[in-house]
């Protein structure tokens, strides 16, 4: 594990926590400052035109921050000093500061955990592999789905990030990737998933607007492709339903984790309100709006959801339907009664369902070393701080 430098927080940035009489408060949630990210391009042309600029500077502002993934300021020695510290103060506020920052497989896995503006930790990851770079972001500091077996559901739900702190997570690290650093890989993100902490359609507007903009071609948006967004959900019906209205063509990724209704309930809570048939239901007619291949993430738990009789419940479940098993070795969490299934149980289950004529594979199991399932490193953060002191796992196959 390489742990790697980390930017000295500023003064005028707040921390996470604040002394009160030698006794450490949290500072309330509370969402960001605009941000050029929030706006769409005619937006920014209008904000600019507020603060007493001519419209052109919207784009050399986007040109530079999408374009050229440059954050700092700084760096924009296009503009004049006057012009770039009033934009700069006003449409491109500091969203993220990096906390920690760790390294393994090489360098190939990255991860970050960032305290935002008001204290509130999230985490993103990059994961490099021999023909892509795939960013994997939080869309909510925390999670209210409560969900057993996930550092993240244990922490309860903070606040929703704003579309440009979902944004600038990817702008980040596509400026990584663009370094070099990530050797053995291309040097252009191609990939996000939105798989970090919290569920993403429970702060849909705004993941939506952030995939908009991620999608939206240079310099109004950093213009990857669509069909490189995974969205993943826990199964909010009405929300999956509102997506495929969207007419997007996005991967959707649906956090199953049991194919009955007894074990769901107590896996994945949401599911006391939309059951699995409900569930499965809403995913399948995505996938026959879209024509893309739902991706069924299930966590083998040991001695919980990996007996046979249950995989051959899903293989019946999903035979026929347009849709793809990724498997997920669980990465447990310290103090967790919730461990790996042993890999010859893992092999029989992958062997019952693709008898059943149902695409499978196993996650790639990156990160185990720096804290790599989500919610992790935020977890170590705040149990330091509650004793006084001051993850994504890895992509859906695609």
């Amino acid at each position: 594990m390489t742990i790697l430098p980390v930017i000295p927080i500023s003064p005028d940035q707040p921390d996470s926590a604040v002394q009160s009489g030698g006794v450490q408060t949290r500072r309330r949630p509370s969402m960001p400052p605009r941000h050029l990210a929030d706006l769409d391009l005619a937006a920014r042309q209008t904000a600019v035109q507020d603060l007493g600029e001519p419209a052109f500077r919207a784009k050399q502002l986007s040109t530079h921050y999408f374009g050229r993934l440059v954050r700092d300021a700084a760096e924009m020695t296009d503009l004049p000093s006057a012009t770039r510290d009033k934009l700069t103060s006003e449409l491109l506020p500091t969203l993220l500061t990096p906390v920690r920052e760790q390294a393994c497989d090489d360098g190939a896995t990255r991860k970050t955990l960032w305290r935002l503006h008001d204290g509130a930790l999230v985490e993103s990851v990059l994961m490099g592999y021999s023909d892509r770079i795939t960013a994997c972001v939080s869309s909510q500091a925390g999670c209210g789905m409560a969900c057993p077996f996930c550092a993240t559901g244990q922490q309860g739900l903070t606040r929703n990030l704003s579309v440009a702190e979902i944004v600038d997570q990817v702008v980040y690290l596509a400026g990584v990737s663009a370094s070099g650093v990530v050797t053995g890989s291309p040097n252009r993100l191609s990939r996000v998933v939105f798989m970090g902490m919290g569920e993403p359609l429970a702060n849909y507007p705004r993941v939506i607007e952030a995939v908009r903009r991620l999608t939206t071609p240079a310099p109004e948006g950093l213009g990857l492709s669509q069909r490189h967004i995974t969205v993943s959900t826990v199964g909010l019906v009405p929300a999956m339903r509102r997506l495929i209205a969207e007419q997007l063509s996005v991967t959707l990724a649906l956090s199953l984790h049991a194919p009955d209704d007894d074990l769901r309930d107590e896996l994945v809570p949401v599911n006391q309100r939309w059951k699995v048939a409900e569930v499965l239901d809403a995913a399948f007619d995505y996938a026959a709006q879209t024509g893309r291949r739902v991706s069924i993430e299930y966590a083998l738990i040991r001695d919980v959801n990996d007996q046979p009789w249950r995989a051959d419940l899903l293989g019946r479940l999903l035979h026929g339907k347009l849709a793809h098993v990724n498997l997920i070795p669980l990465n447990p969490t310290p103090g967790s009664k919730w461990d790996a299934s042993p890999k010859p149980v893992e092999r029989e289950f992958v062997r019952r369902l693709r008898e059943s004529g149902v695409s499978t594979t196993v996650r790639d199991t990156r990160g185990r070393e720096i804290d790599g399932a989500c919610g992790q490193l935020a977890a170590g953060e705040l149990t330091q701080a509650g004793a006084g002191g001051v993850a994504a796992d890895a992509e859906v196959a695609q």
